[in-house]
């Protein structure tokens, strides 16, 4: 019986973080100013714990702050979120959707914030246009309509991005 009943709680579960993961409000201009408030706290905190992140920033072609709600049950883990690329020569905001799969033993629910750091315009293009996929342990995958972008792993760097993530605690 204890084989059967972990099913319908990991449906629950994965159900709840798909409910987290949605900005509020119902218009699109509700949901777009709640995802840059989460930018703008995302990035004080990132600027906070790692002070030179400040001038990668303002140095960068651009930058992308996402917000992923995911869960793991057992074997398999998911989740989904959304987010901003802000193209810094233009100040340009492009919104996206965020989906993430991984595998590896596991049990929870996990709120993370993702800050992607472009040093190129055409990497910050390819990003937006083409997407960008990295595999690891856990995949993040950024999406708008049918482009988007991927990401795992605590920090990295590859030739002309960088990648900051920060575990979210939920304070009540």
């Amino acid at each position: 019986m204890g084989k059967v009943l972990w099913f319908p709680a990991a449906l629950c579960l994965g159900m709840l973080a798909a409910g987290c993961a949605t900005p509020k409000g119902v218009t699109v201009e509700d949901r777009r100013s709640y995802v840059l408030k989460m930018k703008d706290e995302t990035l004080a905190r990132l600027h906070k714990e790692k002070p030179e992140t400040r001038d990668m920033v303002k140095r960068a072609s651009g930058y992308a702050v996402f917000s992923n709600i995911g869960t793991h049950i057992f074997l398999l883990a998911g989740g989904n979120g959304f987010g901003v690329v802000i193209d810094n020569a233009t100040g340009k905001r492009t919104f996206m959707k965020m989906r993430s799969v991984g595998v590896g033993f596991g049990m929870g629910v996990k709120d993370i914030r993702a800050v992607f750091i472009f040093k190129s315009k055409a990497v910050l293009k390819d990003f937006i246009g083409k997407g960008w996929a990295f595999g690891g342990q856990a995949d993040a995958a950024a999406k708008s309509g049918e482009k988007g972008g991927a990401a795992g792993g605590e920090a990295y760097v590859e030739d002309n991005i960088e990648i900051f993530q920060l575990t979210e605690s939920r304070r009540r």
